[in-house]
């Protein structure tokens, strides 16, 4: 029997064969076996949400999966953190939801809509976002925690993504989704056509990924010899920080501004990193493997926030990143990576943050106390 969905499972093998070439040849090939493990385990990981985003939905019958968390292996990706949670669910933009649930812990909350310029393609403009400073106490909050709210029907509404950030993932209680259509459910018939087109646009959605990472390390300083001329990619050192636009690549928050950078360290050497984070809902600073996936929770300390950091006399905050756990109270761990990337973001900011200061020092040098 010929059908069009065999045609895109094939497909969909032939793009998953293809993939690994961003990461094993040419000018973004990774120097290490723990990166090249790293690559085939993003494969499977964003094949996973892949298959949640585009062939197991029901837009009529939405259902919340995870997407990030501090705990799941197969959920770390993405740009993710250990303070997190996100869920995901596609949507109609022709529909009503109620969205609701219990706070929990949570120090900050939101549902941001995104839209979907074709099938499989990511999102380039926020459609919406309400957050829980958006909503009225007593009315749409109660005193239990208790939350709800509807959304839609919205132009260009395709999908929604929430979060949830805990002062303390391993203590904290999450937040609860819980999503409806409040308009009668399609039927459900998964033809050959549609699967077809979902596999598609699972196959484009992973090219798009994997055309972003692995990220770049830029060189080091002591390495550069650029005869006089800038190099716009330094390790060891952040780009300015930014706030997220409403026209955006990917899911990302329009209320949080970001900054990035890449480290390259030697066993016994630290980076000491230094910021005056400003008035916020929450702040943190995350170690990331080249594939912007982090380690779980329980594997050690590699983030730190504003609920759990300890603040320098001046309110400025100092950060010590190393292979190995260093013994400041802020210090986070690379978990023995020598190179990777680091993300600082911080939500609500009164303003665009300062540009994080960055030294490298020898590791037996790094301060081990608050100034």
């Amino acid at each position: 029997m010929s059908a069009e969905s065999t045609t895109a499972w094939r497909e969909l093998i032939q793009t998953l064969g293809e993939l690994d070439r961003g990461f094993t040849e040419g000018d973004r090939a990774v120097s290490d076996d723990r990166h090249l493990a790293d690559g085939y385990r993003m494969l499977a990981t964003t094949l996973g949400v892949a298959f949640d985003t585009y062939l197991f939905a029901e837009r009529s019958r939405p259902q919340f999966v995870e997407l990030n968390t501090p705990f799941r292996r197969d959920r770390r990706w993405g740009g993710d953190n250990t303070d997190a949670w996100y869920h995901l669910c596609p949507v109609d933009e022709h529909r009503r939801y109620r969205i609701s649930g219990n706070r929990g812990d949570s120090v900050y909350f939101s549902v941001t809509a995104y839209n979907e310029p074709a099938p499989g393609s990511w999102s380039d403009r926020i459609v919406a976002i309400v957050n829980d400073s958006d909503l009225d106490a007593g009315r749409q909050v109660g005193a239990d925690g208790e939350f709800s709210f509807e959304i839609g029907p919205l132009p260009g509404m395709a999908v929604l993504v929430t979060r949830d950030y805990q002062a303390d993932p391993l203590t904290g209680r999450p937040v609860s989704w819980r999503i409806e259509a409040l308009d009668a459910p399609d039927p459900i018939r998964h033809s050959d056509a549609e699967t077809a087109a979902s596999l598609r646009a699972c196959a484009a959605w992973m090219r798009t990924m994997f055309a972003i990472v692995p990220l770049t390390v830029g060189a080091r300083v002591d390495d550069v010899h650029a005869l006089g001329h800038e190099t716009g990619q330094v390790a060891n050192s952040f780009g300015e920080p930014y706030q997220v636009p409403d026209a955006n690549f990917g899911w990302s928050a329009r209320d949080a501004c970001y900054a990035y950078a890449s480290f390259d360290l030697d066993d016994d050497e630290a980076l000491v990193i230094t910021h005056r984070p400003p008035s916020c809902r929450f702040w943190n600073l995350v170690v990331w493997n080249q594939f912007m996936a982090g380690h779980t929770a329980t594997d050690a300390r590699i983030s730190v926030n504003g609920a759990t950091a300890v603040p320098n006399s001046d309110g400025s905050v100092t950060v010590v990143v190393s292979k190995s756990q260093a013994a400041h109270p802020n210090a986070i761990s690379t978990v023995d990576y020598p190179r990777g990337n680091l993300a600082f973001r911080w939500f609500h900011a009164d303003q665009v943050p300062e540009r994080p200061q960055v030294e490298v020092v020898k590791l037996a040098d790094a301060p081990t106390l608050v100034t």
